[in-house]
């Protein structure tokens, strides 16, 4: 229990620490940034607030100017059901990618999620 306390104390820390050190985000022009917002429509980012690698992960969204949607897989049974359904387990952060025609991706790991990210965005 007190392990759990100290966790959520120090990931709600550094989840304050990041909004005010938040990176300046990629700026484009708005039809590039619109065709960024399309391609990243049917992207979902499962997080929880407090998690370090969501917040890395987060911080490098918003570094990338992304618009993805996030999941609050701790709070909503809904967002934590899919991801145990769908993408097999309950570990965040995961980045669900859903292409038309093809089997949704349910991408683990904050390092392979960024790497992912940059090259396509960045």
């Amino acid at each position: 229990m007190l392990l759990k306390i100290i966790r959520n104390v120090l990931g709600y820390s550094i989840a304050a620490m990041d909004v005010v050190t938040r990176p300046r985000g990629l700026k484009r022009t708005p039809q590039a940034q619109a065709e960024v917002d399309a391609q990243t429509a049917n992207m979902s980012l499962y997080q929880f607030t407090a998690c370090p690698f969501c917040i890395k992960v987060r911080r490098g969204m918003h570094k990338l100017g992304l618009n993805i949607q996030t999941q609050d897989a701790m709070n909503d049974p809904k967002a934590r059901q899919e991801l145990q359904e769908n993408g097999g387990k309950v570990k965040v952060p995961c980045l669900r990618i859903q292409e038309a025609g093809k089997p949704d991706v349910w991408m683990y790991e904050s390092g392979d999620i960024l790497n992912f990210l940059q090259q396509k965005f960045g």
